[in-house]
């Protein structure tokens, strides 16, 4: 089990960039596949990244690719999601999952634990 917790979020004017973070308890954190998801006002819950236990592969959906980066340390039980030239359709609350295993999945109901969500708002 692992319980997960996200910080980092907040008000950035377009173009700019916020690095959330997402610490999880527990010893066997390394077992667990690790993804940021976000939902906006009125709209489903969309996967956004993740990353493999150890980090050896990432996973992006489109509309973020080269923006945003998804990074692990283990040895602090912390994924992080670097985001770069952030745009008004990125607001959003993200959230923190995990799951186990090394099976990607993009939808939400696949993951096991979930993070409270931190709000992003880009301002244009």
């Amino acid at each position: 089990q692992v319980q997960v917790v996200e910080s980092g979020g907040g008000l950035v004017q377009a173009g700019g960039s916020l690095r959330l973070s997402c610490a999880a308890s527990g010893r066997t954190f390394s077992r667990f596949l690790m993804a940021w998801f976000r939902q906006a006002p009125g709209k489903e819950r969309e996967f956004v990244a993740a990353i493999t236990t150890i980090g050896l592969s990432t996973h992006y959906t489109d509309s973020v690719k080269g923006r945003f980066t998804i990074s692990r340390d283990n040895a602090k039980n912390t994924v992080y999601l670097q985001m770069s030239s952030l745009k008004p359709e990125d607001t959003a609350v993200y959230y923190c999952a995990a799951r186990a295993g090394q099976l990607v999945e993009r939808d939400w109901y696949e993951y096991d634990y979930w993070g409270q969500g931190t709000q992003v708002t880009v301002s244009s």
